[in-house]
């Protein structure tokens, strides 16, 4: 049986030579620890840099023709003070050069980004002793730009099949064409999913600088309880409506083999953690939620119309609209005469007058209201399902605070409802959700 273990470690992790010698810690307490993937430093204090941030702020500077020397000499001195600190026998500064002319030439924003997670792979390759292999050999994306998966997998399966242990930086891979290519800020968490999946791994750890996931924001629940155990499909509900502490498109890598992701502090290694489990695994924990999640600025476009549902492609012809505007759609709840588009104001912009216009052209509506400064508030968990109850609960927390219910929607797989109030009322509401279900 495989037994290894593939760990993640966050920029939080990688800031400093005083965090690597945790990381280089927690990965000798486990010998079945033998892959890692690193994330490039990230702030040291609430004044600092992220490394990456520097890194584009440089391939802006070459963009507009601008030096970009002191820009790059703060890079510098991080990446030269962590292997001075912990005196390693690496001349990074002979790399650093590389990259830098490598950037001065007109190098691509995706190289440009990813020279921070490959300078702290040699790095932390070299203080564990570990192999170093550049995720360009391994993370393949078609020259459009997309990833490839299974090309990946082939990639991953046969460089691991002969190497013990190994350091593989997180966040870029290359085309086909041998060029650099990123994925999204905080793909690190993607790539290290990715390996997870290729190594056959029992386990993929994800060591942050949080213990795991809280029932709610703690800016807006005083001390939420963590969650000790939650399923793939109860974290893509969370992290959806803003719950964020893993890349959401980290799962589907993992998900596809089972394989659990165990959510970790590096600074506090023997805290329990959220560990994410398979859907099908069994329920034990009936009458509960897993946790509150919920975003502020929507707008609700509700249409009334007699006899809506009986006008062939009333529904299709709608969402075209939108779709023709360039307009993502969160929700739509319906009933038999009347519909509603709940649309994120990031979204709408400043085509709500065109959209109304073309709603009333196609369709001449009975009524046609727009309802601003709405939020979304998502209750979520598997213990929901098939409970009697839980509705009741939610509604008559938010009744209790005196808070107007808008709008609500539950999918047919009963693993969340979710509310729409206003924006004024979000700090009130999920608090007093949070207490319905966890007061004694």
């Amino acid at each position: 049986m495989n037994d290894v273990i593939v760990a993640k470690f966050g920029g939080s992790s990688l800031a400093d030579s005083s965090q690597f010698a945790k990381v280089k810690d927690i990965l000798l307490s486990d010998e079945r620890r033998r892959y890692v993937v690193p994330s490039a430093p990230g702030k040291r204090h609430t004044k600092d840099h992220k490394i990456t941030d520097l890194l584009y702020l440089c391939h802006q500077h070459v963009e507009q023709g601008l030096r970009f020397d002191e820009v790059y000499k703060i890079i510098e001195k991080r990446y030269m003070d962590i292997c001075f600190e912990l005196n390693l026998d690496l001349d990074i500064k002979v790399v650093l050069d590389n990259i830098k002319n490598s950037i001065a030439q007109g190098a691509s924003a995706d190289y440009t980004a990813s020279r921070g997670e490959y300078l702290n792979g040699l790095i932390l390759a070299c203080f564990l002793d570990y192999e170093f292999i550049d995720a360009a050999e391994l993370i393949v994306f078609r020259n459009s730009g997309q990833f490839d998966s299974e090309a990946t997998q082939k990639k991953v399966q046969s460089k691991l099949a002969s190497v013990n242990r190994a350091v593989i930086p997180g966040f870029y891979g290359s085309m086909e064409d041998g060029r650099i290519k990123t994925f999204s800020r905080g793909g690190s968490d993607i790539t290290g999913s990715i390996i997870a999946r290729g190594a056959g791994a029992v386990l993929y750890e994800n060591w942050t600088d949080v213990s795991g996931f809280l029932m709610a924001d703690p800016r807006i629940v005083e001390s939420p309880k963590p969650i000790e155990k939650i399923t793939y499909k109860e974290l893509r509900e969370l992290s959806y409506m803003g719950a964020s502490v893993l890349h959401e498109e980290a799962i589907f890598p993992v998900k596809k083999e089972g394989i659990p992701i165990y959510i970790k502090n590096t600074n506090a290694p023997k805290d329990a953690g959220t560990l994410i489990i398979n859907d099908m695994s069994p329920i034990n924990y009936s009458g509960t939620i897993t946790g509150i999640a919920g975003k502020k600025d929507f707008t609700v476009i509700a249409i009334e119309k007699t006899l809506m549902t009986s006008e062939k492609g009333f529904f299709r012809k709608l969402l075209s609209i939108l779709e023709i505007n360039d307009i993502y759609v969160e929700h739509m709840p319906s009933s038999i005469d009347s519909v509603s588009l709940v649309i994120a104001d990031s979204e709408l912009g400043n085509k709500m007058e065109k959209i109304m216009d073309e709603i009333r052209i196609q369709f001449n509506p009975d009524s046609i209201i727009v309802y601003p400064n709405m939020a979304l508030i998502a209750v979520v968990g598997r213990g929901m399902i098939k409970t009697k109850g839980i509705s009741a609960k939610v509604f008559g927390a938010l009744a209790g605070e005196g808070i107007n219910v808008r709008m609500i929607t539950q999918g047919s797989s009963e693993l969340n409802i979710i509310v729409g109030i206003e924006n004024d009322d979000f700090e009130k509401a999920i608090p007093a959700i949070y207490k319905a279900f966890t007061a004694k």
